[in-house]
This record gives C-alpha cells, structure tokens and sequence, in this order.
C-alpha cells in the first residue's frame, strides 16, 4: 500500500527538497459542495425528515434551504428543529434564501429580525435575497427604490453579526429605461454589507458571461449557484456537466475570484432526483 510519504518520495519531491504549497494534496478534496433545497420543493412539506439524509448520503455536506416563515419555519420545523436535522446528518447551512417581500412592501423591519434570528439559529453566514417581484423592477424608480431598501436590510443584517447576498435570474440585466437593477446593485451597495449569490445558468441564458463577471468583480460574489443548461432546450436544466455550461473552467475562475460557496440546483429533473444529484456531485468532485 503506498502511503501518503512513499508516494512523495516516489514521485521524488521529498529527496528533490521541493517545499510543497500548503494544501497541495489536497486541493481536489477541500471544496464541499452544497445542494438548494428547492430541487425537492414538492417533497419537503410533507417528507423533510426523510429527504434530508437522503441529500446527506448522496454527497452533500452543505444545504441551503428556502422558504422559512416563522409561522410554519422550514416545512414545519422550527430552526432549532431543522438545526438539530442537519446536525444529526453531518449537514450545514451556511445560507439560507429567504424571503423579504413583507418588509419591502411596507419598511415593516419586523420580518427582517425574523430572518435574521432564524439564520443564527442554524449558524448560517449568509441571508440570501432570492428574488424580486415584477413591481419592485418595472421602472427605474421602482428600481433606485428597492435598491435603497435592500441597503436597509443589509446594513440590519450586518450589524447582527451577518452578511447580505443578492441571488440574481435574468431580469437583473435587462434595462428598464435605460437602467438594469444589477448594475445598480452593484453599483449601489456597499460591498462589505451585500455579497453575491451567482446563478451561472441565469447569467449565460440572460446572454452575459459568467467569467467576465467574476473576472472584473473579484471577491463581489462570495457564493454560486451550480445549474446546468439543457443542450436540446436552454429553458431546462440538466444534471451538471451534461449540459452546455463549461463548469471546469468557471469553477477555477470562480475560486481565484472569491468565491466560498458552492452550491448545486436543479429545478427539473428526467431521473430520478436522488441519482440527479449524485450524478452531478459525482462529476464536480471529478473536476475540481
């Protein structure tokens, strides 16, 4: 059995003298890769107890979960609840997508402090902002508007110990008279207060490059969102590295740009969802 010294002197780098970079051997092992809950959306109100270890044993070390509420938690779970599931798992969340729209509807900062103690709970770093309705986007008021009031929340959000992130589709890059709500997100926030949550297939089917913006935004976008694009019909997704999306060069782009959290999502799937999520870690465990 070779060993982990009889495969340095054999390879001669320790009779070379050759100093080895920290984590040389293991920089293939090193990235864990999570799983957005959202793939089993269906399943979770009524199966999270069984689902959970299930995600566990086919790879993952990380979820994000979504949809909390303080009335039903997460699918009927308090946080102390879900925590302890995870826990018991070998699971982390290191973010969660959670819903504001109560707070930027009415400035009500209430739904805010909900979130926020949810999210300590769990010992999560990130409250990611997953999506906007239409009418906080349909007009560069509406925009300049909601950008000021994510800054509200952000700023709530450090001073709890926590960091903001954005999750973006494509709507972000389109102008609305004359402007796009991601370049005023960018442009606009304070970057120590609000990260990035990248979702590569949205940023390709919108027509952007993904690596151009990791490459002129470096340490912007602290965490990802791993989603194939379905070579036959772009609008679905695919198990990764069976789609269109060149994941080996983004990822060694993305880890030299910043980036801490990777995380798959699927939201169709055409096998059985627990081999779909086993295929595509199976593949990014190969390529990183």
């Amino acid at each position: 059995m070779i060993n982990r010294r009889s495969f340095l002197q054999q390879t001669g780098i320790i009779s070379a003298g050759i100093m080895l970079p920290p984590g040389f051997l293991t920089a293939k092992t090193n990235r864990q890769y999570g799983l957005q809950l959202f793939a089993f959306r269906e399943q979770l109100p009524k199966e999270v107890n069984s689902i959970i270890p299930k995600i566990a044993k086919a790879g993952y070390k990380q979820v994000e979960p979504f949809g909390y509420s303080k009335a039903n938690g997460f699918w009927g779970l308090t946080a102390s609840e879900f925590k302890k599931l995870l826990d018991d798992n070998g699971l982390t969340a290191p973010s969660a997508h959670y819903s504001l729209d109560s707070f930027l509807s009415s400035g009500n900062t209430g739904q805010i402090e909900e979130v926020i103690e949810a999210a300590k709970i769990l010992g999560q770093k990130y409250i990611v902002l997953p999506y906007l309705n239409e009418q906080y986007r349909n007009s560069s008021d509406a925009m300049n508007t909601v950008v000021n009031k994510i800054n509200i929340a952000a700023d709530m959000v450090q001073q709890a110990g926590l960091k903001m992130a954005y999750h973006n589709h494509d709507f972000e890059f389109k102008k609305i008279e004359g402007q796009r709500l991601f370049d005023l997100l960018l442009n606009n926030t304070n970057a120590e207060q609000l990260s990035f949550e990248m979702d590569i297939y949205w940023v390709v089917r919108s027509g952007e490059d993904p690596l151009k913006w990791l490459n002129d935004h470096p340490n912007r976008f602290r965490l990802i969102h791993i989603k194939d694009m379905e070579k036959a019909n772009p609008a679905l997704n695919t198990e990764i590295g069976s789609g269109s999306i060149d994941y080996k060069t983004i990822l060694k782009k993305a880890r030299s740009a910043g980036v801490k959290y990777y995380i798959v999502e699927q939201e169709n799937f055409k096998m059985d969802q627990f081999l779909s999520i086993e295929k595509s870690i199976n593949y990014l465990k190969q390529i990183s």
